[in-house]
């Protein structure tokens, strides 16, 4: 006989859970690790060079979450962040990849240097934090990971190594699904659209108008939307997803591309 699903009101009750948030010292990541708090989550905000604002966050939350910093491309700094959430609350549960490289550039004036170092953030990144969270959760029976993707590794946009980095990033989900889905290790992606930022009007006005022109919805994506998609993917309403891509996009991606 199948088990019993989760009450209704159990299924984004995190409380206990422990949530590790890369790239969270602002932007979506904060607005991910602050959603994740409201739930009663445990939370490691990770930051690589804004301190003081992952740090304020941390405060603003409590007890319940710490301030780590590292280099999501470096090993031992990814092995010090699992072990500072371990150290503190004794599990992981749940790993959010959001940290990323978002400088962009025209093909034909990208350097080597440049594409390589997207590459080490946004792909390499990932699959250090996804392993070294996987090999934790294996051993206490399972856990959530979601990859911060974007539309633009669905689509072909002028960011070819962002949006080449976001592409890879689809694809290492779902083949991280497949191999730790046996150990009870959920795997998924989320893929948001343009989210607004403070100045990104008047930093970008062209690209608003043609974005608010396309979109369904007719807005611009919030961090909040992120946020909950997140929390969807790693909550017990999404027990039986893994290696799937959830697009928050306000439906801009539906447009015929003809």
């Amino acid at each position: 006989m199948p088990d019993a699903p989760p009450k209704l009101a159990e299924l984004f009750d995190l409380t206990g859970r422990t949530v590790l948030v890369t790239g969270a010292s602002g932007g979506i990541g904060a607005g991910i690790a602050a959603r994740f708090a409201e739930a009663g989550a445990n939370l490691v905000i990770h930051y690589r060079s804004d301190r003081a604002g992952a740090e304020a966050l941390a405060r603003g939350i409590g007890e319940r979450a710490i301030a780590v910093g590292g280099d999501v491309t470096r090993e031992a700094d990814v092995a010090e962040l699992i072990e500072a959430a371990i150290q503190r609350f004794g599990r992981l549960d749940a790993a959010i990849n959001n940290a990323a490289d978002q400088s962009r550039g025209a093909f034909l004036e990208l350097t080597g240097a440049q594409f390589d170092a997207t590459m080490a953030t946004n792909l390499g990144g990932c699959f250090r934090v996804t392993k070294a969270a996987a090999l934790r959760m294996r051993e206490s029976g399972g856990g959530s990971i979601v990859n911060i993707s974007s539309i633009s590794g669905l689509e072909p946009a002028f960011n070819s190594n962002y949006s080449t980095s976001k592409a890879g990033l689809i694809m290492l989900t779902r083949s991280a699904a497949l191999e730790l889905g046996p150990m009870g290790v959920r795997v998924n992606a989320v893929a948001p659209g343009l989210i607004w930022r403070e100045g990104l009007e008047r930093a970008w006005p062209e690209g608003v108008r043609r974005y608010l022109a396309h979109a369904p919805l007719g807005r611009l994506g919030q961090a909040a939307d992120v946020a909950d998609a997140c929390l969807y993917l790693c909550s017990a309403a999404a027990r039986w997803v893994t290696g799937a891509v959830l697009t928050v996009d306000g439906g801009v991606t539906t447009h015929p591309s003809y």
